[in-house]
């Protein structure tokens, strides 16, 4: 994360549904506090998946590669960073970390998103203005 001044930092709770029998945070719901994180970036961006919707366009998860350091515990007050790490034509990065309330390092994700029309469910170029707004913000 190094390489970007300015990641994007986004905060979550644990709560009892996120958890085991034991309070630990079950592995799959890091997947969901990253998707949290990279919509709500999206939305500050100005970039409305909704809309996108509307478009025939969506931006799709083709590849995730995570890494699991430490247990998040019930309660626990974690914040995701995010950055961009690559933009292709059709693609981007995300590259996200998960900390915890003491700073220590949880999890680590790395998930290429695809944009695809949905029409006909084949990958297809970004749209400028779109490509535009993820650039300023690496």
């Amino acid at each position: 994360m190094a390489n970007n001044p300015n990641p994007f930092h986004y905060s979550i709770r644990v709560f009892y549904e996120d958890t085991d029998a034991g309070g630990i945070v079950y592995y799959a719901n890091y997947l969901k506090f990253a998707e949290r994180a990279r919509t709500e970036w999206l939305r500050e961006l100005g970039i409305s998946q909704s809309i996108l919707l509307e478009q025939n366009l969506a931006f799709v998860v083709r590849k995730v590669e995570m890494d699991n350091k430490a247990s998040a515990k019930l309660d626990d007050l974690l914040t995701v960073t995010s950055i961009i790490s690559n933009i292709r034509k059709a693609s981007l990065v995300f590259s996200q970390q998960i900390f915890n309330q003491h700073q220590q390092l949880l999890c680590e994700v790395d998930v290429l998103i695809a944009s695809v029309n949905l029409q006909r469910g084949k990958p297809c170029a970004i749209p400028e203005t779109i490509l535009g707004a993820l650039q300023s913000a690496r």
